[in-house]
């Protein structure tokens, strides 16, 4: 018996599955046409299922050629990390400085053209942002999810977390910067932003993970930057931990928010998917310019 709304539901589950495991893209559209055919949809299922893979060719916000910004990209130091070495994409407003500064971290597949985007939109913002890519000791971002994907699940994880934390400390002491540093990122990307509040202490002022994994509990107490934190309503796995952080931070008195946003699934920030909610993402988005704006200026 035919019943789209189950189909959709199903296949966001499917597409979470796919995008946070090791299934294929062709196994995820094999299973999407299986799943439509139990319910006898098997082409719309497989129509749907294509149409649930990013788009990055007509998503972008801010282009960069923006004359409000000057992007380029960056190669650092990153000793312990995965190669010694790292490259990001920084982006600078195009006023004067200094400015306060942005970490932002993406997800499980390297830096996509949505995360280097996201970077552009923070220093539209008046922020010095760097998007570092932990792809790059292997040759960076290959040019799609799939393949990033791959890559990223080779490395070391404990290494990627040295990279993203030698990252932070590079753009912190950036000649263009204030000094004062923030971080935010997205499904991997979140619980980096976590595990940085816990490595950093003083050395961060403020977190915004959006759908991220929580640190360990027993070290949220080292956290001293302000912690805002963006979860989808629909997102059982991260969630699972939700209530738990909320009150670690609440025990060790750190000054924290966290916010559900109704109706939502995990990546609905993220404009290159129908997992995209734009009122939540923008919501989302202004809270996290706001405590930038009230702790890295």
């Amino acid at each position: 018996m035919e019943n789209p709304a189950r189909l959709d539901d199903d296949l966001f589950d499917l597409y979470d599955e796919y995008c946070h495991g090791a299934m294929s893209r062709r196994a995820f559209l094999e299973r999407a046409r299986t799943i439509g055919a139990a319910l006898g949809l098997a082409g719309l299922a497989g129509c749907k299922a294509a149409g649930m893979l990013p788009d990055y060719a007509t998503t972008s916000q801010i282009s960069f050629t923006d004359e409000r910004i000057k992007a380029t990209w960056v190669t650092y130091d990153s000793p312990g990390g995965n190669s010694g070495t790292m490259r990001g994409y920084l982006v600078t407003p195009a006023t004067e400085g200094p400015f306060g500064a942005v970490l932002v971290v993406h997800e499980n597949r390297g830096l996509n053209p949505y995360v280097k985007d996201v970077a552009r939109r923070a220093a539209v913002a008046g922020f010095l942002a760097l998007a570092p890519d932990a792809l790059s000791p292997v040759g960076g971002y290959p040019g799609n999810d799939e393949d990033g994907k791959a890559l990223q699940r080779t490395l070391d994880r404990d290494r990627i977390h040295v990279d993203m934390l030698n990252s932070a400390n590079y753009l912190r002491a950036h000649e263009a910067s204030n000094g004062r540093l923030g971080v935010t990122g997205f499904c991997f990307g979140g619980g980096v932003s976590n595990h940085l509040a816990v490595e950093l202490g003083d050395g961060l002022q403020a977190a915004v993970p959006f759908y991220g994994r929580q640190p360990e509990l027993d070290r949220v107490g080292d956290i001293r930057a302000e912690v805002l934190i963006h979860y989808a309503e629909n997102d059982k796995g991260v969630n699972a931990n939700k209530d738990a952080y909320d009150a670690a931070l609440a025990a060790a008195g750190v000054e924290h928010a966290s916010h559900v946003y109704p109706g939502t699934r995990h990546g609905f920030h993220n404009d290159s998917t129908p997992r995209y909610d734009p009122e939540a993402a923008a919501l989302a988005w202004e809270r996290t310019i706001d405590v930038f704006q009230r702790r890295l200026v």
